[in-house]
């Protein structure tokens, strides 16, 4: 991670460029805001998801908020249904399922270096 951090800027929405994700690119397209490369802990984004059911244990801790649609999280405890608005808290090390037919969501989470962190493991 960088030591010095990005200066304050504003992102459009409409300007977010959505990737692919690597593990299911035609289930999760991804627009990151912040994160390792701007010097920061914190790492924020946008995902889209369509007829998605993705199985990943989370790394670090997280809190999704659904912005459209729906999505469910099969978590051990049961399942967490979140629709426009809702919140919902995810800590580091559950194991879990993201389902939703048609949404768009914004993350947050913490570390952002969590990817690099694993394989440097």
């Amino acid at each position: 991670m960088t030591t010095e951090k990005t200066l304050p800027r504003v992102m459009r929405f409409d300007d977010l460029v959505f990737q692919p994700r690597q593990e299911k690119p035609e289930m999760a397209q991804l627009a990151e805001i912040v994160g390792e490369e701007d010097g920061t802990p914190l790492g924020a984004g946008y995902a889209r998801l369509n007829q998605a059911r993705i199985e990943w244990t989370v790394l670090y801790d997280e809190v999704v908020t659904v912005i459209e649609g729906s999505m469910r999280i099969h978590t051990p405890q049961g399942i967490l249904e979140a629709g426009p608005r809702d919140c919902v808290w995810l800590p580091a090390g559950t194991p879990l399922i993201y389902e939703a037919e048609s949404a768009l969501i914004h993350y947050c989470l913490h570390p952002s270096n969590w990817a690099s962190a694993r394989t440097a493991a």
